[in-house]
């Protein structure tokens, strides 16, 4: 079973749009979820990941994976794929 993705992002944001590239990339569906416009957006991210501050935010299965840099370090040691497998 594939893994559950969820991105946090905003429209005009580089690193958002980099994750995303990587995900697409490895064949992985994800639900993008765009809090530019959303207030509330960061409240939704901190009640999940007490210690983010910045966007993109990924969820995989739930648990908090972290930004951009987070997302290509995991996948430079070779820990992406396999959780992205499920």
């Amino acid at each position: 079973m594939p893994a559950q993705i969820e991105v946090y992002s905003k429209d005009y944001c580089p690193y958002c749009d980099k994750a995303k590239l990587l995900l697409t990339q490895l064949g992985a569906a994800f639900q993008e979820i765009d809090i530019t416009h959303d207030p509330e957006g960061y409240e939704k991210i901190q009640a999940r990941n007490p210690g983010a501050r910045t966007v993109p935010q990924i969820f995989i299965n739930n648990q908090p994976i972290g930004g951009c840099d987070a997302l290509y370090a995991m996948h430079e040691e070779g820990k992406l794929v396999p959780l992205l497998a499920g």
